[in-house]
Formats: structure tokens, sequence, C-alpha cells
């Protein structure tokens, strides 16, 4: 018998122990293969507004899946690693040399790894074309996707995927040269030593818990700075991994011990060997229920952010550029121009066409304001209805000589009692005017241009003003459809130039923010699905390591009376606890976040996260939901044969 089949009698005779990390392993390939395939996709790049974007964003998240799937790879062999070490060592007994020993392991982690990768580049071509469809629909491109091979993508998995492999195997092949034979058959034996109660421990945990979410619920303050920012919630972030460390590590170890003190509940049935259990491997368990505990809160908090705005992106575009098209006056031909692509549009008629006058001046405020407001541009009151009723918006002023209503500045969170009782004196060559706030509205009617200052004034104090300054005109034009008018978007933005900060088209804005928003909605949901596959494998290695050591305890256990159904609701609730508290203290963590991040969001940018967070809460639990079976019918299997 040779060595290569020698391993690949032993990967086949494993395979049920090995069968997650293979399919892990698998489907990780599929999604970097994804992500690079259509990173060199040319006719996805040529069909979209954000191509460089999407390479960058595909190109960094490929940097991290890379990472992610490396580090589950050598945590889950540290695994086999520990359950084979009797089998290692009765190869030595039957007079294999170490070195034999070590390339038949090598050879074993080599063959199972290259097999993963065929298979997942085979899968992955397959899907390549659904894939991009998907991303395509997303982004509500028209582009058509033929399938096809790409030569990069594959080359580049392999080469990431067989240095991941190669030294993984080099690490198995160590193996046999890091443990002497008693190491070998006994360590399993050894356990772990049941942790000691600190009281004080679990205090502090608790009391960074709080004090973490303490700052990250803390109202914003009036003046809100990037220095704020850094302090107060890079010092929540801190407290809470090491609360939520300690939590794991402390607090749970002394709530276990309290249970014990419960006599009566603590005899019944098999509740003794479940907390038992329990409190030996809660200090082996708390890095990992640390590490899953916080990285299911940023991705649960990730998801919900992206699948928010996404969803929430029309009306985003819709506030930031209000009319389907705007540009500043240039003169009656190239206004003609212009109007003259508008309107051969067929298929988007015009709805609304208006000359928006705006004046810029300089105005100094009552009260002190934390914004650049000049230039303030003012409109009259009569364009402000007339723009609003174009827009179907509800907001209409009506003013006196010398009142003024201001428009609230897009991305702030200013309210009307913020300019209650407050006035602006605007300055101007021959004098200057106060004017007191009497109103405060939210429907801007001109593309975004910092400073975002408006104010609308009376009819009669534009047009005394509008004698000393010469106004500025913008057309603008509301059409039918325009979430559909590519063509003519294209053309008049080519024409008009930058006008604004932003784009002069609302199908442009819109189309972009459309096309970020699912590019970054794509990624994070193929992450967050390889990051659920691996941390739940983690979780089913644990306990598939455990039930192998504890093959002998349950035996004892059915010897003495317990039977089979009274073992599986044990080891049901033993899985319960061991999925249950990290996913849980992971929710409560998005939950806070949820609170910090759903308010600054809100205020921002207008998006609500709650519904989105739900949607990426209940998707967690129903895969971990599936672990949970998976792994109680396993670990059942082997310790209730």
């Amino acid at each position: 018998m040779t060595l290569f089949s020698l391993a690949r009698k032993n990967i086949k005779g494993n395979f049920n122990n090995y069968f997650v990390y293979f399919v892990t392993l698998v489907f990780s390939t599929v999604i970097y293969y994804t992500f690079t395939s259509l990173q060199y996709s040319e006719k996805i790049q040529e069909s979209i507004e954000l191509s460089d974007t999407m390479s960058f964003m595909f190109g960094v998240s490929s940097i991290i899946l890379i990472l992610f799937v490396a580090i589950f790879i050598l945590y889950s062999n540290s695994f086999f690693t520990r359950k084979r070490k009797k089998e290692v060592g009765l190869y030595a007994i039957l007079g294999l040399r170490k070195k034999t020993i070590a390339k038949m392991l090598f050879y074993e982690n080599l063959i199972m790894g290259i097999i993963a990768i065929v298979i997942g580049i085979i899968l992955g071509t397959l899907l390549s074309k659904l894939f991009a469809m998907i991303l395509i629909k997303l982004m509500g491109s028209i582009a058509e996707v033929d399938f096809g091979i790409s030569i990069l993508a594959i080359t580049q998995t392999v080469i990431v995927f067989m240095v991941i492999i190669l030294f993984t195997s080099v690490q198995g092949y160590r193996l046999i040269y890091r443990f002497t034979l008693i190491e070998l058959f006994y360590d399993e034996k050894k356990g772990e030593q049941i942790p000691k109660v600190s009281l004080i421990s679990a205090v502090i945990g608790v009391i960074l818990l709080v004090v973490s979410y303490w700052l990250i619920l803390k109202p914003f303050p009036d003046e809100f700075t990037t220095e704020y920012l850094m302090k107060n919630y890079g010092i929540a972030f801190v407290a809470l991994v090491i609360g939520t460390h300690l939590f794991f590590r402390s607090v749970t170890v002394y709530l276990l011990r309290l249970s014990q003190k419960n006599k009566s509940r603590y005899y019944r049935g098999t509740r003794i060997i479940e907390i038992s259990r329990l409190l030996f491997r809660i200090r082996g368990n708390a890095r990992t229920f640390t590490v899953i505990a916080l990285l299911s809160s940023a991705t649960i908090c990730f998801l919900g952010a992206t699948y928010s705005g996404y969803y929430s992106n029309e009306k985003r575009a819709e506030e930031v550029v209000p009319f389907s098209y705007s540009h500043l006056s240039k003169g009656p031909e190239f206004d003609s121009q212009v109007e003259s692509i508008i309107k051969a549009d067929h298929r988007h008629p015009i709805k609304a066409q208006l000359d928006i006058p705006v004046i810029q001046v300089k105005g100094i405020l009552s009260f002190q304001l934390d914004y650049d407001i000049n230039p303030v541009q003012l409109i009259s009151e009569s364009t402000f209805n007339k723009a609003a009723n174009a827009l179907n918006k509800d907001e209409t002023v009506s003013l006196s000589r010398n009142q003024a209503a201001v428009i609230q500045p897009r991305f702030t969170e200013y309210t009307k009692s913020v300019f209650k009782g407050e006035n602006i004196t605007i300055q101007l060559p021959q004098g200057s005017s106060e004017l007191p706030f009497v109103h405060m509205v939210e429907s801007n009617v001109l593309p975004f241009d910092y400073p975002d200052f408006f104010l609308v004034v009376s009819n009669e104090m534009f047009a005394e003003i509008a004698k000393k300054e010469a106004p500025l005109t913008y057309k603008v034009y509301e059409v039918e459809n325009e979430v559909t008018a590519q063509a003519t978007s294209k053309k008049v933005n080519k024409l008009v130039g930058n006008d604004f900060q932003v784009s002069s088209s609302f199908y442009t804005e819109y189309k972009q923010g459309k096309e970020g928003n699912a590019i970054t909605l794509f990624i994070f949901g193929f992450l967050g699905l390889v990051f659920l596959a691996a941390s739940g494998s983690i979780i089913y290695f644990k306990q598939l390591t455990e039930a192998n050591e504890a093959k002998g305890h349950y035996e004892i256990l059915r010897k003495i009376g317990v039977n089979k159904k009274d073992i599986r609701k044990s080891i049901k609730r033993q899985s319960l606890f061991v999925f249950g508290l990290p996913l849980t203290v992971g929710i409560l963590h998005s939950c806070v976040t949820l609170y910090f991040t759903s308010n600054f969001m809100s205020n921002l940018i207008g998006i609500n996260l709650i519904v989105p967070i739900l949607t990426a809460i209940v998707f967690f639990v129903i895969i971990y939901a599936v672990y949970y079976v998976l792994t109680v019918n396993t670990y059942n299997r082997i310790v209730n044969k």
C-alpha cells in the first residue's frame, strides 16, 4: 500500500467528519472565484457607471475573503490535528517512520484541498453567470452576460488557495515532529480545568459592557466633530471587545456555578452532566464565542445598512437632485440646445418646466450655527411654491414683505426650533436688511451644492434685492419615468458639465447610488454567507471534537439507566447554549449599534435601518438554526449509538 492510497483511504474513512469543513472550503472557493471573475468581466464594467469603484471594491473584498478563509482553514486544521493524534500515534507504534507519517498527513490535506479547489472552480464557473445576473439585476443594468470562463480568475483562485492549502499541509507535516508518542495517545485525556469563579473579573466585564452601551446610546452633541467620534466611539469599541470577552470568560462561569447551587434543579435529570460539561469547556470556548459575537454584530449591522441604503436609494436621489434635469442658464443658444435634447426624448415627456432665479448674498445669523451659510441663496416665494407644486410637494410658504423661510440644509439634523425666534441679516452693497425666520421647509428645489443654505423670501423683497444684485437663473425640467432616462441624461450631462457638486440629472445620481449600493450589498451578502458558514463550522467542529472525547462518559450514563431520548435532550440543551449564547450577545450588540446607526443615518440621509437589520437578524438565526440541527444530529450519532 502506497502513501497516496493510504491517504485516500484515510480521507474516505474520515470524510463524514470533514464534510462540513470541505463544503465550507468549496463554498469559499466559489465566492472568491465569483469575485475575481466579476472583477475581470469587461461586459459588466462597460455597462455600469462605477466600473472603477466596482473593481476596487471587489479587489478589497477578495483580500478580506482570503484572510478570513486562511484563518478559518488554520483554525479548522487545529481541531482535526487534535482529533487525529491517537491515529498518528498508532502509525508510529506500527513502525512507520516520522518522516513517512508526516508525508502521509501532507498528502491527505493536499489531496483534499486540491479536490475542494477543483470542485469550487467548476461550481464557480457554472454559477458565475447566475451571480453576474444577480449583480446586474441589483444594479438595474440591462447588460447581457454570456456564459464564459475567466482564465485570469481561475489562475488567481488556484494560486491563492494553493498557497493556503500548501501552508496548512506543511502544518500537518510538522505534526509528527511536535509531539511525543505519549502526548499523541493521552493528550485528549488531559481535558480542561474547571475555571475558578472570579467575581471581580465578572463585575469588570459587566461594567465595561454597560459603559460601552452608554457611550453608544448617548445623544449626539450639538457640536458633532471627528475628534468626538473617535474618542467616544473608540472607547466604546474597546470597552465592548474587552467586556464581551470577560462576559464569556467570567460572567458565564459565574452564572453556571451559581446554577449549581440550586440543588433541586441541578440534580434533576441530566442537568448535572450538561452544566459540568459546559463549565469544563467554557474557558476554551470564550475566545471563539467573543470573535463570533463581535463579528456577528458587525455583519448584521453592515448587511442592514447596505440593504437599507439600496432600497432607500431613490428617496435619497430625489432629495439630492429634486428635478429630472437642472442646469445654470448660460444664454439662449445654450439653453435651447439643452431643451431640444430633453424634448427629443419622447419616451420621457416633460411634465413641468420652470425657471428658478436665485440671488446669492452674504448673510449673518443672529445666533451661532455650526454650518457655513455663505453665500446665502435667495428664492422668491412664488418660485418656490411653483417648484414645490411641480414636484408634488405639499409644502408651500406665505410670507409678508420682510419675512423669510429657511429650507433645511441637506444632510443636517436642524429642526424648526433651531431657527424659531431668530433672524438673518443679509448684506448688500447699498445696505443690509434683517429678515426674521418664520418657518422651515424641507423641500429642496435645486441639486445639492455646498453650502446648501437657501432662504425663501417674499416676492416684494426678492424683486427689491434683484434690482441691486442680478440673479442667476436655473432651468429645471421634470419628466415622466425619470428613473429610465439613461440616454438623455448622458447627453445633458455631457453638455451641461458641473454646475453642482452632484449630477445635474436625477437619473445619473440615482443610477450611481443604486450601483454603489448594489455592489456593496452583493459583496457584504456573500461575505456574510462565508462568515456564517465558517463560524457555524467552527462551532460544529468544536462540538464534534467534544463528542468524540465524551463517548465514554455517555456510555457510562446509558449503563446507569439514562435512556437515549434523555441523552439526546441533553445534547440539544448543550448545543443550544453553545450556538445561542454568542448569537444572542451578537444580536444584542447589533441592536445597541442599531440605535446609533439608525439615528445617525436617518438624520443624515433619511434612511431607516430597523426593518433591514431585523431582516439580517432573522437570516442569521435561520442559518445558525440549520447548523444547530446538524450539530445535534451528528453529536447524537457519535455518543448515542
